[in-house]
């Protein structure tokens, strides 16, 4: 696996695209999946409607009565569906970049060996991850086709896991881990190899509550960097947990900066768990510290008694656009509970202020 030369023209041209303006990264896609109301079948799909043989054998295993295997419930399992639906992933991708988009996200938030554990699909996570840039960088293709001056990026995902490294899942063991650096980055590695293969601009650690799980993802990039010959932009957005204003590993945005400041980024940033409101105090504490671009994807409002999202488009879209007018923006776009809507509202609002100049700082060591 090596990184083509057109790997070298496209980040040029992103960061040129980046100096410019403030980019548009896309909206949910989970919120976009659910409302089409699937079923179980639906995201075993026709590839995988034989139940256990076909979704779980792999390595020469067949399932038998005495193996003490038994088929998981895919209901749920969104990722799949690169797999299962590519029209529908690939509809979802184009309706985000019809609407403004700049960067389109691949659908593989769960796509690594620790996620899909819960599924019983550690053996797809290569070719869930390949096929779902796949999919994303051919409507990215076919638009940018259409505007060539106007150039849209495959955002390879690289999700946070359901795992974490820094605290114990067992209140009567403080000192147990669930999981290990050496197990996070191994299951980093193999999918950014397949993000990657699919032809992703951009690799983006995204949703980080634990910052040591971010680290092993990075850690893990760079040896997939070093393997291939070449480099891909990196992009880290955390997660700010409550009103408390930390990360669930205990970190303020200011000490989660300083944390991964040693890694080349090109933008880091906040998303999910909060709305625009709650996150605004956050991303000006990181457009102040951090000389990289900054990026920002809230949720659609805090979510309500039904776990759903009120925000109306226009009310984040007049939110983002204070941020903007701040000088807080380089990427915007949104998290859970976005929509199409959502998007085309925030990309007009923000539409010809000026990005976020990065400021000049004392080198941290």
């Amino acid at each position: 696996m090596t990184l083509a030369w057109k790997h070298l023209e496209r980040v040029a041209a992103l960061e040129a695209a980046l100096a410019k303006r403030i980019l548009i990264l896309d909206g949910a896609m989970g919120t976009m999946i659910q409302r089409e109301g699937l079923e179980e079948a639906d995201y075993r799909g026709e590839r995988f409607s034989q139940g256990y043989d076909a979704l779980f054998a792999v390595g020469g295993h067949v399932h038998g009565p005495d193996c003490g295997c038994e088929a998981s419930d895919q209901r749920g399992n969104n990722d799949l569906l690169s797999l299962t639906r590519p029209a529908l992933i690939s509809g979802i991708h184009r309706q985000y970049l019809d609407a403004g988009a700049d960067l389109v996200e691949t659908n593989t938030f769960n796509s690594t060996s620790i996620s899909l554990a819960d599924y019983r699909l550690q053996h797809l996570v290569r070719e869930l991850n390949r096929e779902s840039a796949r999919l994303a960088r051919a409507e990215c293709d076919a638009v940018e086709a259409l505007n060539p001056a106007r150039p849209r990026f495959v955002v390879g995902v690289l999700g946070p896991t359901s795992r974490t490294a820094s605290l114990s899942p067992d209140v009567n063991r403080p000192g147990f881990r669930a999981v290990s650096f050496d197990d996070l980055a191994a299951a980093y590695r193999e999918s950014a190899r397949g993000l990657i293969e699919g032809g992703a601009d951009i690799l983006m650690v995204e949703t980080v509550f634990d910052t040591l799980n971010a680290k092993a993802a990075l850690f893990a990039i760079g040896d997939v960097f070093e393997e291939s010959g070449g480099r891909l932009p990196v992009i880290v957005s955390g997660t700010i947990t409550d009103a408390s204003g930390r990360t669930l590993s205990g970190q303020t945005a200011e000490a989660f900066w300083y944390s991964l400041w040693h890694f080349p980024l090109l933008a880091i940033g906040l998303n999910c768990a909060l709305g625009a409101h709650e996150l605004r105090q956050h991303i000006a504490v990181l457009a102040q510290v951090a000389d990289a671009p900054v990026s920002c994807h809230p949720n659609a409002g805090l979510p309500n008694a039904f776990g759903g999202y009120d925000e109306t488009p226009e009310s984040m879209a007049e939110q983002l656009r204070e941020f903007a007018q701040s000088g807080l923006l380089n990427i915007v776009g949104g998290c859970c509970g976005t929509t199409p809507e959502h998007i085309r509202a925030i990309a007009d609002a923000v539409a010809g202020l000026p990005p976020r100049a990065l400021p000049q700082l004392e080198d941290a060591a």
